[in-house]
Parts: C-alpha cells; sequence; structure tokens
C-alpha cells in the first residue's frame, strides 16, 4: 500500500507538471509607436526552430526545452526590425513562460503598412492555439497566386491563378474564384478579416471556374464588366493555358456564365505555331477606366502601366479591330538618386484623394530581393508621362510579384491606399519558405499623406 501510495505522487505530479507544460506562452509581436500587431513576423530560437507571427501578430510558443529558460530569437520582419546589437544581431531575449503574455515591439522600416494575410489556412492559427479567434472558418485552401478583380453585379468578384490544396501537392490550375461586398473590409487596420465566399463543387470543396479544353494550366486576367448593347454587364477576361515550365501555347477570351457561375471560351485569339510563335497583344493585366478629353470612355489594360485599350464596352472588347496597343515607359527615376527603376508587374488606378493616376509595381531585378521591391508613382493621366518613384516595400530575400490596387476599398475622399500581392519563395535565392504565409496574398495599406511619399507627388 505504502509503495502504491509513493510511486503515484510522483505521476500525479508528472501529470500536473503535463497539463501546466501544454499551455503555450503567448507571445505578441506589435509596432512600435502604434501598438498595431504586425503578421508575418518570425521569431527564430538559436536552435533553428522557427515561430511566424498569424494575423493577429501572435506566436503560440510551446517548446518544453526553453520553458522558464533565457532564451534568444532572432527577429525577421521584412520592414519590421529590432534594433542591431553590439554583434550586429537583430533580435531579442525573452523568458518563455507557460500562460504567460510578452510583448515584442519592432520598428517599422517601410512605407507601406502590413496589414495580414488574405488567402490560404491558418490565418488565426497561433491565436487559436490559445482558444482565440475559435469562429474564425477555415477556407479548404492553402495557397493562391495573383489575384484578379473586378465589380460586377452589385459584388467584388476575385479570380486567383494556380492554388494549393491540402490532399494533395497538385491543386486547381483552372482559377479560383470567389465574391465579396466590393467594400469588403470595416477596418484598415489589424488584425485582417476578410471571409471570400468562394465558388465550390458539389463537395463543398473550392472548385475551378475557367476549365478550357487543353492541358496544363488556365490562367485568366483582364478581368472586367463590361455593358453590352443592351445594357447588360458582361464579366469578361483572357484565358492563356500553360504547359511546362511557364510557356503559353493558346490565348483567347472567355465571358463568365452567371448562371453556371463559369467562364467559357468565346473567341481563341492565338495558338502558338511556327508562323505565330510569340503571344499578340490582348487585353491582359489590370484594367483601368478613363474617359479621354473627348468624354470617350475606354478601357485601359496593363501590367503595371496600360499596354492595350478600347471603348469600354463587350462588343469593342471582343473586336481586336478597335484595340489600340500602347507603350507604356519601361523606367521611372527613383526619386531617391534618380537611376532607372525598371518596371516589371503592377498595376494603376485613379485616385480620387490625389487627384491623380496612381501605381505601385514591383521592380525587375531590384535590391535587395531581386523581384521583391515595391515602388509608387503618380500621373496625370494613365498613359502618362509618369513621374518619379519611391520604393514603398521591401523584402529580404523573397518575391512579391503582381501587385494589385484596390481602390473600391476605401471612400473618395480616403488618403489611404489598400494593396496586396503574391508573397512567394520562387525566384528568390532559395530562402526558406515562410510557413504558412509562402504563396499567398498579403495585404498592405499605404497612407498619400506620408510625407515619405512627397517626391513622388512633386511636393504638393
Amino acid at each position: 500500500m505504502k509503495t502504491k501510495f509513493s510511486t503515484s505522487i510522483p505521476l500525479l505530479l508528472l501529470a500536473a507538471e503535463g497539463v501546466l507544460f501544454a499551455q503555450p506562452c503567448r507571445i505578441e509581436v506589435v509596432e512600435k509607436g502604434t501598438g498595431w500587431p504586425v503578421p508575418m513576423v518570425e521569431l527564430r530560437t538559436t536552435h533553428n526552430v522557427r515561430f511566424v507571427t498569424d494575423n493577429a501578430g501572435v506566436i503560440a510558443f510551446d517548446l518544453p526545452e526553453l520553458m522558464g529558460s533565457e532564451t534568444w530569437f532572432d527577429v525577421m520582419g521584412h520592414g519590421y526590425e529590432r534594433a542591431k546589437d553590439g554583434f550586429g544581431y537583430r533580435g531579442v531575449r525573452l523568458k518563455p513562460e507557460p500562460g504567460k503574455t510578452l510583448r515584442v515591439e519592432v520598428s517599422r522600416t517601410i512605407i507601406a503598412r502590413r496589414l495580414g494575410r488574405l488567402t490560404g489556412g491558418g490565418l488565426f492559427a497561433e491565436s487559436q492555439k490559445l482558444g482565440h479567434e475559435l469562429d474564425w472558418p477555415e477556407s479548404g485552401i492553402l495557397g493562391c497566386d495573383s489575384v484578379q478583380n473586378a465589380v460586377h453585379q452589385g459584388k467584388l468578384f476575385w479570380a486567383w491563378g494556380d492554388t494549393t490544396l491540402p490532399n494533395y501537392p497538385l491543386g486547381i490550375f483552372d482559377t479560383t474564384s470567389a465574391t465579396t461586398a466590393p467594400q469588403p473590409l470595416a477596418s484598415f487596420e489589424p488584425p485582417l478579416r476578410l471571409k471570400f465566399n468562394y465558388f465550390k463543387n458539389e463537395k463543398g470543396v473550392p472548385r475551378g471556374v475557367a476549365k478550357m479544353a487543353g492541358s496544363g494550366p488556365t490562367w485568366v486576367s483582364g478581368y472586367v464588366s463590361l455593358p453590352d448593347k443592351q445594357g447588360r454587364p458582361r464579366l469578361v477576361g483572357t484565358y492563356v493555358k500553360i504547359k511546362p515550365p511557364l510557356d503559353a501555347y493558346e490565348c483567347g477570351l472567355c465571358v463568365w456564365n452567371d448562371q453556371t457561375a463559369n467562364f467559357e471560351p468565346h473567341r481563341v485569339l492565338w495558338t502558338r505555331s511556327e508562323t505565330q510563335p510569340k503571344q499578340p497583344p490582348a487585353p491582359e493585366g489590370h484594367p483601368l477606366f478613363w474617359k479621354d478629353a473627348a468624354g470617350k470612355e475606354w478601357v485601359l489594360f496593363g501590367n503595371p502601366l496600360p499596354r492595350l485599350k478600347c471603348p469600354a464596352t463587350f462588343e469593342a472588347w471582343q473586336d481586336p479591330s478597335t484595340w489600340e496597343v500602347l507603350k507604356p515607359q519601361p523606367t521611372l527615376p527613383s526619386a531617391a538618386d534618380g537611376k532607372p527603376v525598371k518596371l516589371h508587374t503592377g498595376s494603376a488606378a485613379w485616385n480620387s484623394w490625389r487627384k491623380r493616376w496612381v501605381t505601385v509595381f514591383m521592380e525587375a531585378f531590384g535590391k535587395p530581393s531581386a523581384f521583391g521591391e515595391l515602388w509608387y508613382a503618380e500621373a496625370a493621366t494613365p498613359t502618362g508621362p509618369w513621374g518619379k518613384a519611391v520604393k514603398i516595400l521591401s523584402h529580404e530575400n523573397y518575391t512579391f510579384y503582381n501587385p494589385r490596387i484596390h481602390p473600391e476599398f476605401t471612400a473618395s475622399d480616403s488618403p489611404i491606399l489598400i494593396f496586396e500581392g503574391t508573397y512567394t519563395m520562387q525566384f528568390a535565392d532559395r530562402p526558406p519558405a515562410t510557413p504558412r504565409y509562402d504563396y499567398n496574398q498579403v495585404l498592405y495599406r499605404l497612407d498619400l499623406d506620408d510625407p515619405r511619399l512627397w517626391p513622388a507627388q512633386g511636393a504638393d
């Protein structure tokens, strides 16, 4: 009896101790000065265990070997950082304890503010480990490539390229889509909570909406709603069929069927052949509406600056004889040193607060990241000339391509500009993929009244 009692005491203590250590330590990462939570900040231990903040700026730290121990964390945040110590390390020393809350302040070194991740799984996974955000629903999607948007029939339509699913490495390759309200955010401060109404199959799983004939992925761009001659809005796009590694072999026009909620082929524009190896100009990229000096309304397509325009009607869009090819500026001067900045991908939009056309674009072969440096510039007309550019966002050996401005998100009198882009390890120098965030859309806010943007605004 005595032996049984004495052996059970340690077991009870171990069980109690196990329950205690099952409680993570809550680590909050916030921006110095504002206290805003900062998503996508990585804390890494000296034995290379990585933790990344969720959309609420939270980490659920649960390493039993470091509980109660003074622990050094390297801090990496793509524009949010800690000051260097005497040895050049940027980080923080913390003592994690079960059930305790610790706070880490980081300084923002970029002009844009990170609001959070839009797509993928586990947007609030760290918070949920701590018992918060438990009502946040999972979409069933883990990763989404480049976005397209159009306001159609009173809704904001979204379309993404190749999409990662949980059940197999190969996911959706014929355009995932969803809808939201045209102004889907009530606040432009983190934590970001934007719920998509995905188009799903009979099993309730997100599905592709552009199943064009032919092998390989189908990508749709030039996503825009145009009136036909009866005044009916028609949601349209330009599709390309892709074969490995990233080569287009067919391009055509497609039209959204409101009854079946699918894009249907409308007209093939080009098929690769020996006599026509290169794709001709087409209404691709991101559209914008523009009324010229004579009062004629056009829709312009570009990525980032306009490359093609046609009258803003469904009939003109489907008739290549009405299209006019444009030649955008290949570079813009840097406001910092006057050196040319080569434009790669991005979008442009009219900004009512600035009363100017604005663009957010990714630089080609920038530094420190070849395809992770984003810039802002303005123009009096969408066809230019565009003025000096100011860098607003930088990444540490990571890619952030195809940025898309969301002018519909904000009121006309707002100085806030919202944009997103695809955050991915692709085309960078073999960085480790950021858990959950890699190959997903991340949303940023740019305050156009920030004095650091004055050089791009003519200092007005």
